[in-house]
């Protein structure tokens, strides 16, 4: 580790060329935040019931259109006595009438359903083209968790492949495939085919998600690695909050995701070339690919107005750094996450960042589900959930640094288990003005688990698996978030359950965090070694005693 601090060093540390290339990797975070929340504008269900069809009116009705004709067929009274949107209409006898009623005197909806449109800025949705309600509502949940388990899928499969080919490759990759994936979403000529879609475009923006973020990070020194880390976060929030803009010009599924996938083939335009993301350096000196990072560190060198030859007094010259290195094994080193497992304490801490990232993106439905109910406008829950993640990232970054990862984490997981313990226990007999900022709070919690975890784990992982642990920390996320709409497919049946396991997984973590070590102001560690030697710190920095030591030494 310390010889590769030592050649980062020398190529001029986290200058000029190395800050602007981490700015420049938050304008694709943009796009992935756009892409990311794109499902919940597909799956938004707007306000619908069954379309009248005249021919089962009598002859004298059937000249009725519009709301008249809704008059002249009856809507089934539902079992709190308010029309249901999925219940069927009754209409007066008539003796030609060809249709047999039900007992209860409903018709068939011959005529497929009419809409409250638009929905979510959109006029026409997947839900609306394919009917995706009541009898045919539960493939919604169906295409949401289809959609996550891609991601999941895409953290794990393509995080491995981080460590073995490359941070640059696997993003270039990523960014091809979900181009292309993207386009065949816009023309898709069924649901079946818009599911598998979906899923898989969900792994390849995984994919460039993920490396994008490895990367930046070994771009960064460990002063800047928070701030530059969260920026991009907050471009991510950026692009959630654009969307619905984006939708409302649309106007049509198709054409939004039509536009999706040009911002990012625009992304691979631009980012494909090398001089906007080269290979990240760390990585090739870990793996031992000298002549790879020796052109990269030169670069870095020159544009940071090091002379890569020459050395300084306190330094040696980047040429030397680098002859050093490259005295030892030719062959490439790649590592295989399997390696974790034979690791006295790296596995221990990614186990238990996998469970925080698990508890807060499960734990976010049961919030958000307090906070507004089933049937509310699409607009609230949506912009309340982006603007707390704005607010959460926000207090990542006044207090991360100062008060050191560790503790952040360890506070918002309490606030988190503490809330949802308040919910799960008593939310029956809490006021309405008590129960809506507690659920606030909450989320706001459970979102700081959500990004913390994710630099927590990064930061602990050694380079040479990196992509590895960050990808199974982000899976766990996206399975938690999965989980949700998994209860929507049952009628909410399991959601008590599952708001359960979480509050008790939420506590768990909560008393592991104590054996995390800390990161804050520390190198990143390169082998499985490194990763071993982080021990755990203690938890309140104490101050250093007063030095009282004179300048010279006695005399005798």
């Amino acid at each position: 580790m310390e010889c590769e601090a030592r050649v980062l060093r020398a190529a001029g540390g986290f200058g000029r060329a190395r800050r602007l290339l981490a700015v420049a990797s938050w304008l694709p975070c943009v796009a992935l935040g756009l892409a990311l929340s794109s499902d919940s504008l597909l799956t938004a269900r707007p306000a619908h019931h069954c379309r009248p069809d005249p021919t089962l009116l009598p002859p004298a009705l059937r000249a009725l259109s519009g709301p008249a004709l809704l008059e002249a067929s009856v809507p089934r009274q539902g079992p709190t006595g308010v029309p249901s949107p999925c219940l069927l209409l009754r209409y007066p006898a008539a003796p030609t009438l060809s249709a047999v009623p039900a007992p209860d005197g409903t018709r068939p909806c011959t005529r497929g359903w009419l809409y409250a449109l638009p929905v979510a800025g959109l006029w026409r949705s997947p839900v609306t083209q394919w009917n995706l309600v009541c009898g045919d509502g539960w493939k919604v949940p169906l295409q949401r968790t289809g959609h996550l388990l891609g991601w999941l899928l895409g953290s794990v499969l393509l995080g491995a492949g981080c460590d073995r080919f490359g941070r640059r490759a696997v993003f270039v990759a990523s960014l091809v495939l979900a181009s292309v994936l993207g386009a065949g979403e816009a023309l898709a000529a069924g649901f079946p085919v818009l599911l598998a879609l979906r899923l898989l475009q969900g792994g390849a923006l995984a994919g460039a998600f993920l490396a994008l973020y490895v990367a930046r990070l070994e771009l960064c020194d460990p002063e800047h690695r928070l701030a530059f880390s969260l920026g991009a976060s907050l471009c991510c929030v950026l692009g959630v909050l654009l969307l619905p803009g984006l939708a409302v010009l649309a106007q049509d599924w198709h054409l939004l995701q039509g536009l999706s996938a040009l911002v990012t083939g625009l992304l691979l335009l631009f980012w494909g070339f090398p001089a906007l993301l080269p290979e990240s350096p760390c990585w090739l000196l870990a793996t031992r690919q000298v002549a790879r990072a020796r052109r990269i560190l030169w670069h870095f060198a020159e544009a940071s107005g090091v002379d890569p030859e020459h050395s300084s007094l306190e330094d040696s010259s980047l040429a030397t750094e680098l002859a050093e290195l490259a005295t030892g094994s030719i062959q490439p080193q790649y590592h295989s996450g399997l390696g974790l497992l034979h690791t006295r304490l790296a596995w221990r801490n990614v186990l238990i960042l996998g469970i925080s990232s698990l508890v807060g993106g499960g734990i976010q439905a049961s919030f958000l589900r307090s906070l507004a109910p089933l049937e509310t406008a699409f607009y609230l829950p949506y912009f309340l959930e982006a603007g707390l993640e704005a607010a959460a990232i926000t207090c990542l970054l006044l207090t991360a640094n100062r008060w050191g990862r560790r503790l952040v984490l360890l506070l918002g997981t309490l606030v988190t288990g503490l809330v949802s313990l308040l919910l799960l226990a008593g939310a029956q007999y809490l006021p309405g003005w008590a129960l809506l900022p507690l659920s606030m709070l909450g989320l706001l919690a459970s979102q700081t688990m959500s990004v913390l975890s994710s630099l927590f784990a990064a930061e602990v992982c050694p380079t040479v698996i990196r992509g590895t642990g960050l990808g199974l920390v982000l899976g766990a996320g996206f399975l938690g978030r999965a989980a949700a709409p998994l209860t929507e497919m049952v009628d909410q049946q399991g959601f008590f359950l599952q708001h359960t396991v979480l509050t008790s997984l939420a506590i768990l973590a909560l008393l592991c965090i104590l054996l995390l070590p800390e990161t804050c102001g520390r190198a990143l560690p390169v082998s499985l070694e490194d990763a071993d030697h982080l021990h755990r710190a203690p938890l309140l920095r104490a101050h250093q005693p007063p030095d009282y030591l004179p300048l010279l030494l006695p005399s005798h």
